[in-house]
C-alpha cells in the first residue's frame, strides 16, 4: 500500500495537469472550460487511486479467498466520461460544434487516470501533447479567435420584410451568416415566422448592436441571440 501522502500528491497531479487543458479551452471561450477539465482529470485520478488501493483497506486476511479485479473501476471511467463528453457535442445548421473539447475531455481524463496510476512523467508529456495541439496545430485549421459565433432567432410579423433584409442588416455592421433555418406554423393565425441564423461577427460588435440592427427591420417582433459552442 502507497502512503496517503503519495495517494493525495497524484490526485493533486492529475488536477493540475487537467486545469492546463482547460485553462486553454477556457481561453478560446469555450464553454467547457478550467473547472471542468480540472474536476474531470482530478476525479479519474481518484477513481484509479481507489481502484488500484481500495483492497488494502478491506483487511482481509490471508486465507480469505477474494479475487480483485482492480482494473474495473478504471475501465469504468472510460465508459462513463464518454457520456459526459457526449453532451459538449452540438449540431448547429450545417455544422458540428464542440468534438475538439469533447477529445480534451477524453485527454484530460487518460491524464487523470495514468496520474493516479502514479505515471507522473507519461502525465505530463501527455499534457504537453495535448496544449501542442489544441494551441499550436489550431494555426493550421480555419481558425479565428477574434471571431464571435452567435445564434440569432428572429420573430417576423405577417407584415414583415423578407428575411433578405435581416441578413443584409446584418451584413452591414460586418457580420456574416453562415446558415439560416426557417420555422413557419400554417395553422397560426398569426402568420408568424421564426428564422434563426448562425452569424460570426468582429468581437468588438456588442449584442445590443446586432439587436438594435435587427430591429431597425420593418415587421420584427421578437430577437433572441444565444451563445454558440
Amino acid at each position: 500500500m502507497i502512503p496517503h501522502g503519495e495517494m493525495l500528491l497524484r490526485i493533486g497531479v492529475g488536477a493540475a495537469l487537467g486545469g492546463i487543458i482547460g485553462y486553454e479551452r477556457d481561453r478560446h471561450g469555450r464553454p467547457v472550460g478550467l473547472r471542468t477539465h480540472l474536476i474531470v482529470a482530478m476525479a479519474a485520478a481518484t477513481f484509479m487511486v481507489v481502484s488500484s488501493q481500495f483492497v488494502y483497506f478491506q483487511h482481509y486476511a490471508k486465507e480469505d479467498l477474494v479475487a480483485v479485479d482492480s482494473s474495473r473501476i478504471a475501465a469504468s471511467v472510460v465508459t462513463g466520461v464518454g457520456f459526459l463528453a457526449g453532451g459538449t457535442i452540438l449540431r448547429q445548421g450545417l455544422n458540428v460544434q464542440g468534438l475538439t473539447t469533447a477529445a480534451g475531455l477524453w485527454l484530460v481524463t487518460a491524464i487523470g487516470l495514468s496520474s493516479g496510476a502514479g505515471m507522473f512523467v507519461e502525465s505530463a508529456v501527455v499534457t504537453g501533447m495535448g496544449v501542442v495541439a489544441l494551441t499550436v496545430l489550431r494555426r493550421f485549421e480555419d481558425k479565428n479567435d477574434k471571431l464571435v459565433r452567435r445564434r440569432i432567432s428572429v420573430t417576423l410579423g405577417e407584415d414583415a420584410q423578407d428575411i433578405a433584409a435581416v441578413v443584409e442588416a446584418l451584413t452591414k455592421l460586418g457580420a456574416k451568416v453562415a446558415d439560416v433555418e426557417y420555422e413557419k406554423r400554417l395553422d397560426d393565425e398569426k402568420k408568424r415566422m421564426v428564422a434563426t441564423l448562425d452569424v460570426e461577427f468582429a468581437d468588438n460588435v456588442t449584442v445590443p448592436q446586432l439587436i438594435e440592427a435587427v430591429e431597425t427591420v420593418r415587421g420584427v417582433r421578437r430577437v433572441v441571440v444565444q451563445q454558440s459552442v
